[in-house]
């Protein structure tokens, strides 16, 4: 059995042809169709269940809750399939693809996303700007929760997954992208990308905005803390403020007590730091993180504070020749410093 879970908001125009193409492409599958719309001022929930005489479609019209992700859980609650899919009402995922997908798990894969970004895949038509907000989610996303850093497409709401990927899972997501929430939580082995062609919408309105741009935020940063990111990224602060005061301590005894030039001074404070700061991090913060040899650990440590320094004195410079404060452009400088070298480490020394 073959459940297929479409959340629906103002897509009652999409729905014969959707289900019609649905019912084509699973011809040879037993199959339902689970219609979850939020109360469609278009009556959607309608459309559907004057659709139901026709097609194998169950409706679940809510009144009270709200929300794509949500009303994904409330789908996957009511399923009776072995194998979901989870695509969107617009025709911009195409049935065809459906079968692809079922196969992909059948040969073994737990999860399959229909990925608009692996070899093969495109997206037809977006605004520059789209396209823009599109890469620059899945490259957070990729950043901030290592775990799905080889997805090419984990945002995508086209996918298919055995149900026992998330029969113990505790889903609870903010804004659309469900998909991320299970790559994170979801117990599953082996994931497939399967290429498609996002198309155009062919009726009703896109549901992006600033909002869910906001929630998407939101929905990062609590999967960061739900996979410990937080806690080692504050770890690495830590580590990161030691070594300030091991630096400095350094510098004041190489030259107020060995009577060392100021200038070459630096360079042996600077090395302490840095192997403060790798002990630290090697012992605690990446503590459960050691698939490396210490030795190539220690020199990619060092190549990060490398790369952190050069981002640095980058960007402080075009914030000087920009007319900032010197001062204040170091402290941003300083910032991207951070970042770069925690991504760094998070996903190199210690990947």
């Amino acid at each position: 059995m073959i459940s297929i879970i479409i959340p629906t908001y103002n897509e009652r125009e999409n729905l014969e042809e959707l289900f019609e193409r649905i019912s084509r492409a699973l011809r040879d599958h037993e199959f339902e169709i689970i219609v979850v719309d939020d109360d469609s001022p278009d009556k959607t929930w309608e459309k559907a269940e004057t659709l139901g005489k026709i097609y194998p479609v169950k409706v679940i019209r809510r009144t009270k809750e709200k929300g794509l992700s949500s009303a994904v859980i409330r789908g996957f609650k009511e399923a009776r399939g072995d194998i979901f899919i989870v695509m969107d009402a617009d025709l911009q995922h195409p049935p065809e693809v459906i079968p692809k997908l079922i196969e992909a798990i059948k040969n073994g894969a737990d999860i399959a996303i229909a990925s608009r970004y692996t070899k093969g895949g495109k997206v037809e038509n977006w605004y520059w700007w789209r396209k823009l907000i599109s890469k620059g989610a899945i490259m957070i996303g990729r950043v901030a929760l290592p775990k799905i850093r080889n997805v090419k497409d984990p945002v995508s709401g086209f996918f298919a997954l055995k149900k026992g990927v998330i029969a113990k899972t505790d889903l609870n997501p903010v804004g659309f992208k469900i998909l991320l929430e299970i790559l994170i939580k979801g117990q599953y082995e082996r994931v497939v990308e399967i290429p498609f062609t996002f198309g155009l919408r062919r009726a009703g309105e896109s549901k992006l905005s600033q909002k869910q741009i906001i929630n998407y935020l939101r929905h990062i940063y609590r999967l960061m803390r739900w996979e410990g990111e937080i806690d080692r990224l504050i770890k690495f602060s830590f580590v990161g403020l030691s070594g300030i005061f091991v630096n400095e301590g350094a510098l004041l005894g190489f030259v107020e007590f060995l009577g060392w030039d100021k200038r070459l001074a630096v360079l042996p404070a600077t090395e302490l730091s840095i192997l403060n700061n790798f002990t630290w991090n090697d012992i605690w913060t990446f503590k459960d993180l050691k698939r490396k040899p210490f030795h190539l650990r220690l020199l990619n440590f060092h190549l990060a504070a490398l790369t952190g320094a050069l981002v640095q004195w980058a960007i402080y410079l075009i914030l000087l020749y920009m007319g900032l404060h010197y001062l204040i452009a170091n402290l941003i400088g300083i910032g991207f410093s951070f970042i770069v070298r925690f991504i760094f480490n998070r996903n190199i020394t210690w990947g």
